[in-house]
């Protein structure tokens, strides 16, 4: 009896667990849009408070080899996830009718979840693109200390992690105020499971739509993993790049490897002063290391990158004393 009773309690658990899929918003391009996402075996729980919120996100168990179907401009494609839940499909479009520029939602769904999210359709008359860093770039998190990184990580969430004072406006004029419009990929360290919470946390401070692009955490990915990132982003594109980065880790190598590689591609590279080693001139050489998103939007404005309109407006100038 006490043994059908636990066989019944174990089945009645986990009829309860439901699955979840992460999918990552994305961009793509007229003729070629790449979703990707993630799945994990039980949703996580939200949690009564931001340390319990985060460590049920990231002790979630991954969904190995589930069937997903994911759909996108009234195309779907099925796949399988791989051993760590991870799963990607690509979606090309007939040279005769390519996907229309701008916001498109794309929906995964495994048995028992769906998610949804957004695809931003690059412009091909767009002038550049933005890919940017997150941590301590955008959202204040103390890369260089320990011990602040990971209150910010865990005692922290979409609601009360700081936002770097001014790059919201910093943004919205390199990407919103241009015509066309053009796109924004977030290139981040922060875990796959961090996804709704970067989203939450950039619609909320006033950020552009993002492509986010984050690090599956593991022994592979402790170094080197914005590289291979940023490299598709740009092999599958023509526009020139503005690259967006702070000096507290390895921003200023990243950016100044990826500009070597593509010769003629990165219109300029703009580093946030987040701490770090900044006493060596050969971390930014040919980049603007700025402590106040003003002196960034003000070389902006010199290059032609955004507008004297948008800069007035993000930046107005401080009353004389």
């Amino acid at each position: 009896m006490a043994r059908s009773a636990l066989l019944l309690v174990l089945w009645a658990t986990a009829a309860m667990a439901r699955p979840l899929v992460l999918l990552f918003p994305a961009v793509g391009q007229p003729l070629a849009v790449t979703v990707s996402g993630r799945v994990l075996k039980d949703a996580p729980t939200s949690g009564s408070n931001p340390l319990s919120r985060n460590l049920r996100r990231l002790t979630a168990s991954d969904w190995e080899d589930a069937a997903l179907a994911v759909t996108f401009d009234g195309q779907t494609q099925t796949t399988r996830s791989g051993h760590d839940g991870v799963f990607e499909v690509t979606f090309r479009a007939p040279l005769s009718q390519p996907f229309r520029p701008g916001m498109h939602p794309v929906t995964a769904q495994v048995q028992g979840a769906i998610s949804k999210t957004t695809v931003k359709v690059l412009d091909d008359r767009a002038a550049f693109f933005v890919i940017s860093d997150f941590d301590d770039t955008m959202a204040v998190s103390n890369v260089v200390h320990r011990r602040e990184l990971l209150k910010a990580a865990l005692l922290q969430d979409a609601d009360t992690q700081p936002v770097v004072e001014g790059m919201p406006g910093f943004y919205r004029c390199l990407v919103e105020a241009q015509r066309p419009e053009t796109a924004l990929a977030v290139v981040t360290g922060s875990p796959h499971q961090y996804v709704g919470r970067i989203a939450h946390f950039l619609a909320r401070h006033g950020f552009p739509l993002a492509g986010i692009y984050p690090r599956d955490l593991g022994l592979d990915t402790l170094s080197d993993y914005k590289q291979p990132v940023i490299r598709k982003l740009l092999q599958g594109t023509k526009q020139p790049v503005v690259l967006i980065g702070d000096s507290g880790e390895h921003d200023p190598e990243v950016y100044v490897q990826i500009r070597k590689e593509f010769p003629g591609r990165v219109r300029a590279i703009y580093l946030r002063d987040a701490g770090g080693d900044t006493s060596d001139p050969a971390r930014f050489e040919g980049a603007l290391l700025f402590h106040h998103p003003r002196e960034a939007a003000k070389d902006a404005l010199a290059r032609g990158l955004i507008s004297k309109r948008c800069y007035d407006t993000e930046f107005p100038e401080e009353p004389a004393q």
